[in-house]
């Protein structure tokens, strides 16, 4: 099945770079169709990631020296929002935001617990659009990115959407949401999802993104006052800073296991890696930790 990239693409409603189109990996609905919170009138927030050219991934294989001369554009990222395709959905149109990333640069994300991107691999399986077995090998080890940098991550943009809601001058349908119900439902139901979500990081391990959807829908209703929201983001603060120095889930991301993830998943795509790499056995690198060792001794003596 062709991706969403591929088939805008085609029908020239969007220009990627030439290679992007056939080498997405993965993409999934994103917003509020995973949330579960959608209405008929949402946006299709489409995340993803794709393999680029080998030579952006190995950029040596190009004679290319890092740090040396003029260094060539590498692909990170495109993105292209407010996309119209007025024939989708039987002819009704739908809008899309696209977000499709490098696999390298997806990793790193992940590997922060940047809550944008790594809810993109928690996405419940209808909201999967696009997925190649080089994605679902990603899917399978997707608790593996997360770890206690969650509560930063997730703290820094919770309040974010709370300072949001509290003083961003709204316009447009935002205007219309600060008229109808006295403030900004939607920053609100953003900022309890997120601390909710980093709730379940720190206690499972995981991400449910439809867990709390009845609580979400009814903050984005209305039924929810902003005076409640204030309360429950502060008390949600006190409880999720206790949590975070109680949780027995890894300090950060094992970046040596999640390289080796990323290796193979690129050895499946391009092939075999031993002209691109030079892979290191355990044996080596325990044997490189001893020699260090010895060298902090012998210059204390």
């Amino acid at each position: 099945m062709p991706s969403i990239t591929q088939e805008l693409t085609k029908k020239k409603l969007v220009h990627p770079p030439a290679f992007l189109p056939e080498n997405v990996m993965y993409e999934t609905i994103m917003g509020s169709y995973a949330f579960g919170v959608s209405t008929d009138h949402s946006d299709r927030d489409i995340y993803g990631f794709c393999i680029p050219p080998k030579e952006d991934v190995f950029p040596h294989l190009a004679g290319e020296i890092q740090g040396f001369g003029k260094q060539r554009k590498r692909f990170d990222q495109f993105q292209k929002h407010h996309v119209m395709d007025g024939n989708a959905a039987g002819g009704k149109g739908l809008i899309y935001d696209l977000s499709i990333y490098s696999i390298v640069r997806y990793f790193e994300l992940c590997m922060e617990n940047n809550p944008n991107v790594i809810d993109s691999l928690f996405t419940p399986h209808d909201c999967v659009l696009h997925v190649t077995a080089v994605g679902n090998l990603v899917r399978d080890h997707r608790t593996k990115f997360l770890h206690k940098g969650c509560w930063p991550k997730f703290k820094g943009y919770a309040y974010s959407q709370l300072h949001k809601m509290r003083s961003k001058q709204p316009i447009g349908k935002r205007k219309e949401l600060r008229e109808e119900f006295g403030f900004d439902v939607k920053f609100a139901y953003h900022t309890v999802r997120l601390l909710l979500e980093c709730e379940q990081i720190l206690m499972h391990r995981d991400i449910d993104l439809r867990r709390d959807r009845e609580h979400l829908k009814a903050i984005r209703r209305g039924e929810v006052s902003q005076e409640e929201i204030f309360l429950l983001a502060s008390e949600k603060e006190r409880d999720l800073e206790k949590l975070y120095h109680e949780s027995k889930i890894p300090d950060g991301p094992d970046e040596s296991q999640l390289k080796e993830l990323l290796l193979n998943c690129l050895e499946q795509h391009y092939g075999n890696l031993d002209a691109c790499i030079a892979r290191v056995d355990a044996n080596s690198i325990a044997l490189k930790e001893i020699t260090e060792i010895v060298d902090r001794v012998r210059n204390r003596i």
